[in-house]
């Protein structure tokens, strides 16, 4: 029975959604090529504050905890599980502080109306997973950018999401780059619970009922050996997941 009511409550979703990116794609390229950088910024946010309302047709609800002062003036380093595209509006509206920028595959860098524009003039990092010195070259001048412009850099060291919300082992290059690139980074770990209940069933219909969770750590410093960082990192945000359990 949920499942049967999922279908006509995901077709109305779609359909906000979907007007959502339309409407706000001339939005973002007036303010990004007539008022720069800040409006752009603005423009994002407010996107993805419409996109996580449009899940409310869903039935979906949000909990984001965070008890941490994370400063503004120093670049942060964003580090979560990924359980699915609905990972992304949340952070981009909750960490807006931070500016965050994201570690996405190139396929996401075209065809798509609003995000992809964004991804490509927001400062975001397009990689080609099957080349790999692409990918280090652009999450390296990700590092450099936030490093010298004190913004957020977003990235999902478990590469794919996780599609029964059971974390993945970490994959630590990229981290590592970002961690050299931006030494006076803050990392910030999240952990982000059942947002994989809302493509349980596919890509249609959407999952409902549902209510998400994101749990900010307490800020790690970057300094000392890389390896028991990155040991730290994973262990932090591992144990915040319990939506598989």
């Amino acid at each position: 029975m949920r499942k049967i009511v999922a279908y006509p409550l995901s077709a109305v979703y779609l359909f906000f959604f979907g007007l959502c990116l339309l409407v706000f794609h001339p939005v973002q390229w007036l303010c990004f090529n007539l008022f720069g950088y800040g409006p752009h910024r603005a423009s994002v946010a407010l996107l993805n504050w419409s996109l996580m309302r449009c899940t409310h047709l869903l039935g979906t609800t949000y909990r984001f905890n965070n008890p941490h002062k994370i400063p503004k003036d120093r670049p942060t380093i964003l580090v979560l599980n990924h359980q699915s595209m609905h990972d992304i509006p949340p952070i981009i509206w909750f960490m807006r502080r931070q500016e965050p920028k994201f570690v996405s595959k190139k396929e996401l860098g075209k065809g798509i109306p609003s995000v992809s524009y964004n991804l490509r003039h927001g400062g975001s990092a397009l990689i080609d997973r099957k080349d790999s010195k692409q990918a280090l070259r652009e999450i390296a001048k990700l590092g450099e950018y936030i490093e010298n412009n004190a913004r957020g850099a977003v990235i999902f060291p478990e590469g794919t999401r996780s599609r029964t919300g059971h974390p993945k082992p970490f994959k630590t290059t990229g981290l590592k780059i970002l961690l050299k690139k931006a030494p006076s980074a803050l990392i910030v770990p999240i952990s982000i619970n059942d947002s994989w209940k809302m493509l349980r069933y596919g890509k249609f219909p959407n999952g409902i009922g549902n209510r998400i969770t994101f749990d900010v750590h307490e800020p790690i410093k970057n300094e000392g050996d890389v390896d028991a960082l990155l040991t730290k990192i994973e262990a932090k945000v591992v144990s915040g997941i319990t939506s598989f359990k």
